[in-house]
């Protein structure tokens, strides 16, 4: 699945424009390397955003095109 459709189904951003910006300024990791929007994210991937002076760092645990509210935060686990 592609890093700007994970974040927005996994509700980590709200709107997958918003996530595209966030790729596209460099404030997205994979594994620690600064990735694109279209880059795949897979199970067992560590994923790093920054929002503003804050840094998440999220484990990837499932994959789902389409998931509910409350099974979303099933999709990581939360590293920092």
């Amino acid at each position: 699945m592609r890093i700007d459709k994970f974040l927005k189904v996994s509700r980590l951003i709200k709107r997958r424009t918003l996530a595209n910006e966030v790729c596209d300024q460099g404030r997205v990791k994979i594994n620690g390397k600064v990735v694109k929007p279209g880059a795949e994210v897979e199970v067992g991937d560590v994923v790093e955003i920054q929002f503003g002076n804050n840094n998440t760092e999220i484990e990837v645990v499932s994959v789902n095109e389409h998931v509910s509210k409350a099974e979303s935060k099933e999709m990581y686990i939360l590293k920092r």
